[in-house]
């Protein structure tokens, strides 16, 4: 994430309207809860370099958002995908050199998986590649029945560059990360769901309404609880035991210096719905 996130002009639908392949809604599916809509129909949303330049500026302006508390990023249904990976012929114009270059991060993998909101992959079609590695990246996934999902580099001669190598194995574990990545098979939202590479799995008349509730439900809490539990929960996997709870325990005591905190419990003891000011 840019250290000027802070200073994007206008709100992130401001932002949104100079892009062409990048969407967002605020408010729309649920209250504080932006939606960012991928948006590159042609190729499926396949990730070209005008794709993650945008989406990079939407991310930072989401950020910078007060009026959002929780991000669902996901596919147009024109596109008929969630990602459906990188764009090849980028890659086939590309030698070592360049190819460094274009991993140097952060990349949208990074902006996606630093956000300090919670993110929701609202996965509607193919997640391939690129797009698999965006997925993982969020926070939580959820499918549509008919979502296909894989990381099938290994077909063009090369394998995930996005972080699946890493995030894949962290997800399913080893042995599925290995079967997945070096037989490039494809396979579908139930399987995903089994192994663990997607949380959740709904058919379509019931998959957008799942999502919005859910990031609903996230939105309504205190802002400064979802931050921090999220560092906590990403430390799990990046730490050890140890050195996670000691993490864990210090986040806990820093929310305890927020008016946040007091106005959770008066809530409760007063049986009454909280209202967050997010300090």
């Amino acid at each position: 994430m840019s250290d000027d996130a802070g200073d994007v002009p206008g709100g992130p639908e401001a932002v949104a309207g100079e892009c062409e392949t990048v969407d967002v809604s605020v408010g729309e599916r649920a209250d504080q809860v932006a939606t960012v809509t991928l948006s590159r129909p042609d190729a499926r949303n396949a990730l070209n370099a005008q794709l993650r330049a945008e989406l990079k500026a939407v991310l930072d302006a989401v950020e910078a958002a007060e009026t959002v508390r929780v991000v669902v990023l996901t596919g147009s249904d024109e596109s008929g995908a969630f990602v459906a990976g990188a764009d090849v012929t980028e890659l086939r114009e590309r030698g070592p050199i360049e190819q460094r270059e274009a991993s140097k991060r952060p990349r949208v993998y990074e902006y996606v998986d630093d956000l300090e909101k919670p993110v929701v992959a609202a996965v509607n079609g193919h997640a391939l590649g690129g797009g698999c590695e965006l997925a993982q990246a969020c926070d939580v996934r959820i499918a549509r029945e008919d979502a296909k999902l894989g990381q099938p580099e290994i077909n063009l001669g090369i394998m995930p560059g996005g972080g699946g190598t890493q995030r894949l194995a962290r997800l399913v574990g080893e042995g599925q990360a290995m079967r997945l990545i070096l037989s490039g098979e494809i396979i579908d939202a139930e399987e995903a769901n089994d192994i663990g590479l997607v949380d959740e799995v709904h058919p379509e008349g019931e998959f957008d309404d799942r999502v919005s509730e859910l990031a609903g439900r996230m939105a309504s809490k205190s802002p400064l609880a979802l931050e921090l539990a999220k560092k906590a929960v990403k430390a799990s996997s990046r730490m050890d035991l140890d050195a996670g709870i000691e993490y864990e325990a210090e986040l806990f005591a820093q929310l305890f210096a927020s008016g946040d905190k007091n106005e959770g419990i008066d809530a409760f003891l007063e049986d009454r719905e909280p209202e967050w000011e997010g300090e």
